[in-house]
């Protein structure tokens, strides 16, 4: 067990934390099946499934993915630090837990600005002295990278793995991901790797997923998240700009390196994404 007083920022954002607004965090825990989430929370996921029967078969489809990206980097790239970007709530097979079961040493840092990850993430860090929590804002990408605990942590001179599962889709293009994607990568050391799933809106190749893509982020706003948007491939690929994406390519996901022969068609929501890694050389 390590002092997490040092670690604790002194005014921390879960004083902001309001029950009667739902979070991304606890929607998509309550997408998974968990318990540590508001009623506020379980009617917008609620909502979501009116138009997307299935999107808790998306949740755990994304969760497969970061499962086989994290073996793959720690069994056969080597890496051993992962920095995870918008980590939301712990549940079955988190990072640390994948890497760690192939590196015991390797280090992880979670990031997230939700109160109840805040409070879930230094339980975490009780059990395990090669994880730590940082509650700071993922959109603020020299916060987070100069954050004390994180350059404490983490050798920034060496190869990491960032990752960006389900996050981005959340930030708005008045937030500029893609910029806020290009300070990221231009800040990592050459070696390093970043692991993302995005939302994906198909457009004419696909126009009646395209749509149910549109319905979503309406639901989505109209219940008040305020957030969720489903970009094009080419959106998506500004964001992974100054990576060279490993095979596949940006795919869907459970097309990027199965474990198995697929058991049923997917879903028609489970097109609705898209996920890569790519290196920075």
């Amino acid at each position: 067990m390590h002092d997490t007083a040092q670690d604790t920022p002194r005014i921390p954002p879960s004083a902001r934390l309001d029950p009667t607004r739902p979070s991304v965090a606890r929607v998509y825990d309550a997408s998974l099946g968990g318990k540590d989430n508001y009623d506020i929370d379980r009617r917008v996921f609620e909502q979501v499934m009116q138009v997307a029967p299935h999107q808790g078969d998306v949740s755990w489809m994304n969760r497969r993915f970061l499962v086989r990206v994290v073996r793959y980097l720690t069994e056969l790239a080597g890496v051993d630090q992962f920095l995870d970007l918008g980590s939301g709530l712990p549940t079955v097979q988190n990072t640390h837990e994948v890497a760690q079961f192939s590196i015991s040493g390797a280090r992880v840092v979670y990031v997230d600005n939700d109160p109840i990850c805040n409070a879930h993430g230094r339980a975490l860090l009780e059990e395990n002295e090669h994880t730590r929590f940082v509650e700071a804002d993922l959109t603020d990408p020299a916060s987070v990278l100069g954050h004390p605990v994180i350059r404490r942590h983490l050798d920034l001179t060496k190869p990491v793995v960032l990752m960006q599962i389900g996050t981005l889709h959340h930030v708005s293009d008045a937030e500029d991901p893609a910029a806020i994607m290009r300070a990221y990568v231009e800040a990592l050391p050459a070696g390093s790797y970043v692991a993302m799933t995005h939302f994906w809106d198909p457009a004419d190749a696909a126009p009646e997923l395209s749509r149910q893509a549109h319905e979503l982020m309406r639901r989505l706003r109209d219940a008040g998240l305020g957030t969720g948007f489903w970009r094009t491939r080419e959106r998506i690929e500004e964001l992974l700009a100054g990576l060279d994406l490993l095979p596949p390519g940006l795919v869907e996901l459970d097309d990027w390196w199965p474990a198995g022969p697929r058991t049923r068609e997917p879903w028609p929501e489970e097109h609705l994404m898209l996920g890569g890694v790519g290196v920075k050389r």
